[in-house]
């Protein structure tokens, strides 16, 4: 008997015939093959124009996490269905481990580090740990992610509003109900600091 992680990633790789078809998951033998190879890409991300070498099918995850030192962006299913490797790409959400590289050129591409600072936290990230919503952690960069979005263009979001903007990143924790809590705290935290 299949357990139900099991057959959710089984059905989902039966119907990714052409979407997730197109994007490649290198090994590390082949990113070093391609960086000695000298395929020189263009990508801003955080708000940095970055050169790397990568062929352009490459999944943004793997440029942001091998190439750039990125590791706040986390591999989760490698299929598009858990939102752990959420990213911003000009202010929209996309799921990183099936985003080719190509298509983020001329592009703003912000990842959860270039959300705030250790200096000074995305207010979402911030409320996530003074509430103590996270468990394992790691979830929370795409959480952050779908959450900073969701407060960009809704600041005052219901609780309902918070739970459909996060209800396509999977937590298997359970920590859901902790993180709803710590956005609409952080919410209210950047109303007030906006007056």
């Amino acid at each position: 008997m299949l357990t139900s992680a099991t057959a959710l990633h089984n059905e989902v790789s039966r119907a990714s015939t052409g979407r997730y078809s197109q994007v490649r998951h290198p090994s590390l033998a082949e990113v070093r093959r391609v960086g000695d190879a000298g395929l020189m890409a263009e990508v801003r991300v955080n708000g940095h124009a970055r050169q790397v070498q990568a062929e352009d099918d490459t999944a943004l995850l793997y440029v942001l996490r091998n190439h750039l030192g990125l590791k706040g962006t986390r591999f989760g299913c490698g299929l598009g269905v858990c939102g752990a490797c959420s990213v911003l790409v000009d202010g929209q959400r996309v799921y990183s481990c099936n985003t080719p590289l190509w298509s983020v050129k001329d592009k703003e591409v912000t990842t959860v580090e270039g959300l705030g600072s250790d200096g000074a936290p995305h207010p979402v990230a911030r409320a996530i740990v003074e509430h103590q919503a996270a468990q394992c952690g790691f979830c929370m960069s795409g959480i952050v992610i779908s959450a900073a979005r969701l407060l960009a263009t809704n600041p005052d979001p219901s609780d309902a509003d918070v739970r459909a903007a996060l209800d396509d990143n999977l937590c298997r924790c359970g920590a859901h109900n902790r993180v709803v809590h710590a956005v609409l705290t952080a919410a209210a935290e950047m109303r007030r600091a906006a007056l």
